[in-house]
């Protein structure tokens, strides 16, 4: 099975779309089997985390915009792909070190995610963008 999943993302942060992944896999009768989900994009990431405290989203987005800042930054002097706006080239950076695709067990086609995990798209992009991610599920069958 394969699918897209369409995400409008409204600029940096994290966008959970678990509950759509989750959807798809019960509306497609899927068994047992591995999920792999991959973004189609080189200035965003994929990710699996926390969604029970809504703090944890907003340390992570600090955490990333410190540990590569914005191409106006003085540290960041040193770049020189600039033309497209000085949050492309930290969000490729950001990307290249994140993950862009995930690999889920699924079982009696529910994923087999801990209690407090999600699925995110982590925009790194400070503008508006239509992210798709591609969703294959392969069965045991």
């Amino acid at each position: 099975m394969l699918t897209t999943f369409s995400l409008r993302t409204q600029g940096k942060g994290l966008y959970e779309f678990t509950r759509n992944v989750a959807g798809w896999l019960a509306d497609e009768g899927a068994g047992d089997g591995l999920l792999t989900l991959f973004v189609r994009h080189t200035s965003c990431s994929l990710l699996i985390q926390e969604n029970a405290d809504p703090d944890v989203q907003v340390d992570l987005k600090a955490y990333f915009d410190r540990l590569v800042p914005s191409a106006d930054h003085p540290s960041m002097s040193y770049l020189t792909h600039t033309f497209e706006g000085p949050d492309d080239m930290p969000a490729h950076i950001k990307a290249a070190i994140m993950p862009v695709s995930l690999s889920i067990p699924v079982s009696g086609g529910q994923m087999v995610l801990g209690t407090w995990q999600g699925i995110y798209l982590v925009e790194h992009r400070d503008s508006l963008h239509q992210r798709q991610i591609a969703a294959h599920f392969m069965s045991d069958r």
